[in-house]
């Protein structure tokens, strides 16, 4: 009995020492979900500013002339039969089914595009993509660890200056990015978007249209304004993710802080069960002898 109870004991100590970590992670990716998803929020408007610039000045005529808005011909017709994919994920696990999650999400898109005929470059962000790639044995074309959950801008277009370049050539037919849409905490799921070739949105029907003094010229301002668009739509990506992975974490630590709860609680009432059972022994016995020694 003796024995039982100090392996309890043992347990119950070892619980409570493993909810505190999670509760001490819980705590600290809530701080760093704050900031996560103010850089989420403060990057969205930008962003919709500009694809609203570029569905104004684009025009079918204008379409044709640039690289990046050319839809290159299939495979099967002579087009190019490389397609480029970017996987974001995070460098750190206990954040339950996020990587997971885009890992899956990335390998269905390699799918349907090798099953089109394209050779697929993987470039991967993040150790969790690469560890699985690399365990798979898929040799990815680029990968980074060094962006963490503070991704800026400039790792954007180090990430994409070549894949333009590529684009703009021929060399590759597209770019896709899998990344995590921040929507809420709680709500994370891994999505696909298709980067190259740029596709403008629809321009709003109804209300007050824009009216735009073009200097020098709309030819000359979507010369900078698209790579600029395709680097915004990639920081994207790396923005949300980052705000998606610290929301998972701080969802899975919870749920363990909780399960660690309850697991505490289930071992002391059992042990308070042993160590009354065994008083009552006790009681028992001593009862027992004192009957026997005054009869």
């Amino acid at each position: 009995m003796a024995k039982a109870s100090r392996a309890l004991r043992g347990r119950m100590r070892s619980v409570q020492n493993t909810r505190k970590i999670t509760r001490t992670m819980e705590l600290v990716s809530t701080s760093k979900l704050k900031r996560a998803q103010d850089r989420v929020v403060a990057a969205r408007p930008y962003a919709s500013a500009l694809a609203e610039v570029i569905a104004d000045l684009v025009t079918p005529d204008l379409a044709e002339r640039f690289p990046l808005l050319r839809r290159p011909a299939p495979p099967s017709k002579g087009g190019p039969n490389r397609a480029a994919l970017l996987l974001v994920t995070s460098n750190r696990g206990l954040c339950g089914g996020f990587n997971s999650n885009l890992i899956k999400e990335a390998r269905r898109r390699i799918e349907a595009l090798e099953s089109q005929g394209y050779k697929v470059d993987l470039h991967l962000v993040g150790k969790k993509g690469i560890g699985f790639f690399k365990y798979v044995g898929r040799v990815a074309a680029t990968q980074r660890i060094d962006i963490g959950d503070k991704p800026t801008t400039l790792h954007a277009a180090e990430l994409v200056a070549n894949l333009i370049e590529d684009y703009a050539a021929g060399r590759v037919a597209s770019l896709e990015v899998v990344y995590a849409r921040f929507v809420s905490p709680l709500t994370t799921p891994p999505t696909t978007l298709r980067v190259l070739p740029v596709e403008p949105p629809a321009k709003k029907r109804g209300g007050v249209q824009a009216d735009y003094i073009l200097k020098p010229g709309a030819d000359q301002i979507l010369e900078q304004l698209l790579p600029l668009y395709v680097r915004n739509q990639v920081y994207r990506g790396l923005v949300e993710t980052a705000a998606a992975e610290h929301g998972a974490r701080r969802t899975a630590m919870k749920n363990a802080t909780d399960n660690a709860g309850e697991i505490y609680e289930i071992l002391k009432r059992t042990y308070n069960r042993q160590r009354q059972a065994a008083i009552t022994q006790e009681i028992a016995e001593i009862v027992g002898g004192a009957a026997a020694l005054g009869g």
